[in-house]
Protein backbone atom coordinates (compact mmCIF):
# COMPACT_ATOMS: atom_id res chain seq x y z
CA UNK A 1 0.00 0.00 0.00
CA UNK A 2 1.77 3.39 -1.04
CA UNK A 3 2.28 5.74 2.07
CA UNK A 4 1.46 9.21 2.36
CA UNK A 5 3.12 11.86 4.15
CA UNK A 6 1.13 12.89 6.93
CA UNK A 7 1.41 16.18 9.00
CA UNK A 8 -0.13 17.41 11.90
CA UNK A 9 -2.37 20.19 11.87
CA UNK A 10 -0.99 23.66 13.42
CA UNK A 11 -3.23 24.81 15.55
CA UNK A 12 -3.46 27.95 14.32
CA UNK A 13 -4.10 26.85 11.02
CA UNK A 14 -7.39 27.56 9.17
CA UNK A 15 -9.50 24.92 8.00
CA UNK A 16 -12.03 27.02 6.02
CA UNK A 17 -8.88 27.83 4.06
CA UNK A 18 -7.67 25.05 3.32
CA UNK A 19 -11.37 23.72 2.33
CA UNK A 20 -11.93 26.41 -0.07
CA UNK A 21 -8.51 25.40 -1.62
CA UNK A 22 -9.64 22.38 -2.20
CA UNK A 23 -12.84 23.54 -3.80
CA UNK A 24 -10.81 24.88 -6.34
CA UNK A 25 -8.50 22.73 -6.89
CA UNK A 26 -11.31 19.92 -7.62
CA UNK A 27 -11.87 21.95 -10.98
CA UNK A 28 -9.68 20.23 -13.86
CA UNK A 29 -9.43 20.11 -17.24
CA UNK A 30 -12.29 17.20 -17.84
CA UNK A 31 -14.28 18.48 -14.45
CA UNK A 32 -14.29 22.21 -15.96
CA UNK A 33 -18.21 22.08 -14.86
CA UNK A 34 -19.83 20.29 -11.96
CA UNK A 35 -22.50 19.94 -9.59
CA UNK A 36 -22.41 20.10 -5.65
CA UNK A 37 -22.07 16.27 -4.88
CA UNK A 38 -19.94 15.88 -7.29
CA UNK A 39 -17.20 19.23 -6.05
CA UNK A 40 -17.69 17.96 -2.65
CA UNK A 41 -16.38 14.07 -3.66
CA UNK A 42 -13.53 15.53 -5.28
CA UNK A 43 -12.56 17.71 -2.84
CA UNK A 44 -13.10 15.06 -0.24
CA UNK A 45 -15.20 17.20 1.80
CA UNK A 46 -19.33 17.17 3.35
CA UNK A 47 -21.59 18.47 0.61
CA UNK A 48 -22.42 21.49 3.55
CA UNK A 49 -19.15 22.81 3.45
CA UNK A 50 -18.66 22.57 -0.27
CA UNK A 51 -21.63 24.75 -0.42
CA UNK A 52 -20.71 27.09 2.01
CA UNK A 53 -17.24 27.32 -0.01
CA UNK A 54 -18.95 27.49 -2.66
CA UNK A 55 -20.97 30.37 -2.21
CA UNK A 56 -17.98 32.37 -0.40
CA UNK A 57 -16.06 31.91 -3.69
CA UNK A 58 -18.95 33.07 -5.28
CA UNK A 59 -19.15 36.28 -3.34
CA UNK A 60 -15.72 37.31 -4.00
CA UNK A 61 -16.01 36.47 -7.73
CA UNK A 62 -14.28 32.87 -8.09
CA UNK A 63 -16.89 31.14 -8.83
CA UNK A 64 -19.72 31.18 -11.22
CA UNK A 65 -22.94 29.18 -11.68
CA UNK A 66 -24.87 27.48 -14.86
CA UNK A 67 -28.03 25.67 -13.82
CA UNK A 68 -27.18 23.54 -11.32
CA UNK A 69 -22.77 23.44 -11.98
CA UNK A 70 -20.20 25.33 -10.41
CA UNK A 71 -17.49 26.38 -12.66
CA UNK A 72 -14.26 28.55 -12.33
CA UNK A 73 -14.06 32.79 -12.93
CA UNK A 74 -10.86 33.94 -14.31
CA UNK A 75 -10.03 35.95 -11.44
CA UNK A 76 -8.41 32.41 -10.12
CA UNK A 77 -5.65 32.85 -12.26
CA UNK A 78 -4.58 35.78 -9.94
CA UNK A 79 -3.72 33.06 -7.47
CA UNK A 80 -1.40 31.84 -9.85
CA UNK A 81 -0.11 34.74 -11.17
CA UNK A 82 0.61 35.82 -7.48
CA UNK A 83 2.90 33.06 -7.04
CA UNK A 84 4.80 33.54 -10.64
CA UNK A 85 4.67 37.30 -9.87
CA UNK A 86 6.14 36.86 -6.45
CA UNK A 87 9.38 34.61 -8.41
CA UNK A 88 9.88 37.40 -11.28
CA UNK A 89 10.78 33.75 -13.01
CA UNK A 90 9.14 35.48 -16.17
CA UNK A 91 11.41 38.67 -16.54
CA UNK A 92 14.44 36.76 -15.03
CA UNK A 93 13.94 33.30 -17.97
CA UNK A 94 12.61 35.64 -20.56
CA UNK A 95 15.45 36.07 -22.93
CA UNK A 96 17.07 32.58 -22.48
CA UNK A 97 14.05 31.04 -23.16
CA UNK A 98 13.15 33.18 -26.46
CA UNK A 99 16.70 32.48 -27.56
CA UNK A 100 16.34 29.06 -27.05
CA UNK A 101 13.01 29.09 -28.99
CA UNK A 102 14.16 31.25 -32.03
CA UNK A 103 17.50 29.22 -32.40
CA UNK A 104 15.63 25.81 -32.36
CA UNK A 105 12.66 26.77 -34.05
CA UNK A 106 10.18 25.18 -31.80
CA UNK A 107 9.62 25.73 -27.76
CA UNK A 108 11.54 25.98 -24.57
CA UNK A 109 10.50 25.86 -20.69
CA UNK A 110 11.47 25.74 -17.60
CA UNK A 111 9.48 23.42 -15.25
CA UNK A 112 9.50 22.51 -11.85
CA UNK A 113 8.15 19.43 -9.46
CA UNK A 114 5.24 19.81 -7.40
CA UNK A 115 4.51 16.56 -5.59
CA UNK A 116 3.75 13.96 -8.15
CA UNK A 117 3.91 16.39 -11.29
CA UNK A 118 5.94 19.01 -13.19
CA UNK A 119 4.69 22.25 -13.15
CA UNK A 120 5.60 24.77 -16.23
CA UNK A 121 6.40 28.36 -14.39
CA UNK A 122 8.28 29.74 -17.69
CA UNK A 123 7.46 28.77 -21.75
CA UNK A 124 7.77 30.27 -25.00
CA UNK A 125 7.06 29.16 -28.87
CA UNK A 126 7.52 29.82 -32.21
CA UNK A 127 6.31 26.40 -33.34
CA UNK A 128 2.41 24.97 -32.05
CA UNK A 129 2.90 21.71 -31.29
CA UNK A 130 -1.03 20.02 -32.39
CA UNK A 131 -1.24 17.06 -30.09
CA UNK A 132 -0.53 19.36 -26.86
CA UNK A 133 -0.27 22.57 -25.86
CA UNK A 134 1.40 23.58 -22.34
CA UNK A 135 1.01 26.84 -20.84
CA UNK A 136 2.51 28.71 -17.51
CA UNK A 137 0.81 26.39 -15.14
CA UNK A 138 0.14 23.73 -17.07
CA UNK A 139 0.75 20.46 -15.16
CA UNK A 140 1.63 17.13 -16.39
CA UNK A 141 2.87 13.32 -14.49
CA UNK A 142 6.36 13.80 -13.75
CA UNK A 143 6.98 9.70 -14.90
CA UNK A 144 5.76 10.98 -18.42
CA UNK A 145 7.87 14.17 -19.22
CA UNK A 146 11.53 14.47 -19.36
CA UNK A 147 11.70 17.34 -17.50
CA UNK A 148 9.94 15.31 -14.76
CA UNK A 149 12.99 12.66 -14.93
CA UNK A 150 15.16 15.23 -14.64
CA UNK A 151 13.88 16.46 -11.61
CA UNK A 152 13.26 13.30 -10.20
CA UNK A 153 17.00 12.35 -11.05
CA UNK A 154 17.99 15.12 -9.02
CA UNK A 155 15.44 14.75 -5.62
CA UNK A 156 16.74 13.34 -2.19
CA UNK A 157 16.90 9.45 -1.81
CA UNK A 158 13.87 10.21 0.41
CA UNK A 159 11.84 12.56 -1.80
CA UNK A 160 12.24 10.12 -4.54
CA UNK A 161 10.94 7.10 -2.57
CA UNK A 162 7.88 8.89 -1.53
CA UNK A 163 7.30 9.92 -4.83
CA UNK A 164 7.75 6.33 -5.88
CA UNK A 165 5.09 4.77 -3.13
CA UNK A 166 2.27 7.10 -3.94
CA UNK A 167 2.85 7.80 -7.75
CA UNK A 168 0.33 6.07 -9.99
CA UNK A 169 1.80 5.53 -13.41
CA UNK A 170 -0.46 5.73 -15.71
CA UNK A 171 -0.26 5.20 -19.49
CA UNK A 172 -0.83 7.91 -21.52
CA UNK A 173 0.06 6.09 -24.65
CA UNK A 174 1.49 2.91 -25.55
CA UNK A 175 4.83 4.02 -25.12
CA UNK A 176 4.75 5.33 -21.47
CA UNK A 177 6.75 3.88 -19.09
CA UNK A 178 4.58 2.28 -16.39
CA UNK A 179 7.04 -0.45 -14.47
CA UNK A 180 8.42 1.40 -11.68
CA UNK A 181 11.94 -1.05 -11.89
CA UNK A 182 12.76 1.04 -15.71
CA UNK A 183 11.25 4.26 -14.73
CA UNK A 184 13.97 3.95 -11.83
CA UNK A 185 16.78 2.96 -14.35
CA UNK A 186 15.62 5.85 -16.28
CA UNK A 187 16.30 8.45 -13.72
CA UNK A 188 19.39 6.92 -12.63
CA UNK A 189 20.40 7.39 -16.37
CA UNK A 190 19.30 10.64 -16.37
CA UNK A 191 21.38 11.17 -12.92
CA UNK A 192 24.28 9.95 -14.63
CA UNK A 193 24.31 11.51 -18.20
CA UNK A 194 22.51 14.98 -17.11
CA UNK A 195 19.81 14.76 -19.47
CA UNK A 196 16.48 12.73 -20.37
CA UNK A 197 14.91 12.36 -24.27
CA UNK A 198 11.41 11.18 -24.33
CA UNK A 199 9.15 10.72 -27.25
CA UNK A 200 5.32 10.30 -27.20
CA UNK A 201 5.06 9.14 -23.43
CA UNK A 202 3.40 12.46 -22.97
CA UNK A 203 1.36 12.35 -26.43
CA UNK A 204 2.31 11.01 -29.33
CA UNK A 205 4.22 13.47 -32.02
CA UNK A 206 5.93 15.14 -29.10
CA UNK A 207 9.68 14.77 -27.95
CA UNK A 208 11.37 16.35 -25.77
CA UNK A 209 14.70 16.52 -24.48
CA UNK A 210 15.55 18.27 -20.62
CA UNK A 211 18.84 19.16 -18.54
CA UNK A 212 18.49 20.02 -15.30
CA UNK A 213 18.87 24.05 -13.37
CA UNK A 214 21.32 24.25 -10.83
CA UNK A 215 21.22 26.30 -7.55
CA UNK A 216 24.95 28.13 -6.01
CA UNK A 217 24.43 24.97 -3.90
CA UNK A 218 24.66 22.59 -6.74
CA UNK A 219 21.02 21.49 -6.23
CA UNK A 220 18.28 20.64 -8.92
CA UNK A 221 16.04 23.46 -8.51
CA UNK A 222 14.42 23.09 -12.22
CA UNK A 223 14.65 21.56 -15.36
CA UNK A 224 15.08 23.25 -18.88
CA UNK A 225 13.69 21.55 -21.87
CA UNK A 226 12.88 21.84 -26.15
CA UNK A 227 10.31 20.35 -27.25
CA UNK A 228 9.33 19.19 -30.86
CA UNK A 229 7.47 16.87 -32.84
CA UNK A 230 8.77 13.70 -33.13
CA UNK A 231 7.75 13.38 -36.79
CA UNK A 232 10.11 16.48 -37.46
CA UNK A 233 13.18 15.38 -35.34
CA UNK A 234 14.20 12.13 -33.90
CA UNK A 235 15.49 11.70 -30.22
CA UNK A 236 18.59 10.98 -31.01
CA UNK A 237 18.74 14.29 -33.21
CA UNK A 238 17.77 16.21 -30.90
CA UNK A 239 20.11 15.52 -28.31
CA UNK A 240 22.70 15.54 -30.94
CA UNK A 241 21.67 19.01 -32.49
CA UNK A 242 20.41 20.48 -29.17
CA UNK A 243 21.68 19.04 -26.30
CA UNK A 244 24.98 21.24 -26.08
CA UNK A 245 22.82 24.34 -26.70
CA UNK A 246 20.40 23.32 -23.84
CA UNK A 247 23.29 23.03 -21.44
CA UNK A 248 24.28 26.53 -21.92
CA UNK A 249 21.04 27.80 -21.75
CA UNK A 250 20.70 26.19 -18.15
CA UNK A 251 24.15 27.48 -17.06
CA UNK A 252 23.02 31.09 -17.67
CA UNK A 253 19.79 30.49 -16.62
CA UNK A 254 21.12 28.81 -12.86
CA UNK A 255 23.40 31.85 -12.86
CA UNK A 256 20.80 34.17 -13.29
CA UNK A 257 18.33 32.47 -10.62
CA UNK A 258 21.35 33.09 -8.12
CA UNK A 259 19.38 35.98 -7.15
CA UNK A 260 15.88 33.95 -6.53
CA UNK A 261 15.96 32.48 -2.96
CA UNK A 262 12.37 30.74 -3.19
CA UNK A 263 14.31 28.72 -6.11
CA UNK A 264 16.88 26.67 -3.71
CA UNK A 265 13.96 26.46 -1.16
CA UNK A 266 11.72 24.38 -3.29
CA UNK A 267 14.46 21.95 -3.83
CA UNK A 268 14.29 21.03 0.13
CA UNK A 269 10.69 20.58 -0.19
Amino acid sequence: MARQKTTTPHREAMGGLAKGLAVIRAFAHDHSAMNLSEIARSAGIPAATARRCLLTLEELGYVTRNGRDFLLRPKVLELGAAYLDSMNIEKITRTHLEELARNTSDSAALCVLDGLEIVYVARTSVRTLLRLEAHVGSRFPAHATSTGRVLLAGASADRLQRYFDTAKLEALTDQTVTDRTKLRSLVEDCRRTGYSVVQDELAYGIVALAVPVIDQQGRVVAALNTSSHSRRITKTKLVRDRLTMLQQASRQISADLATAPWLSLSAQL
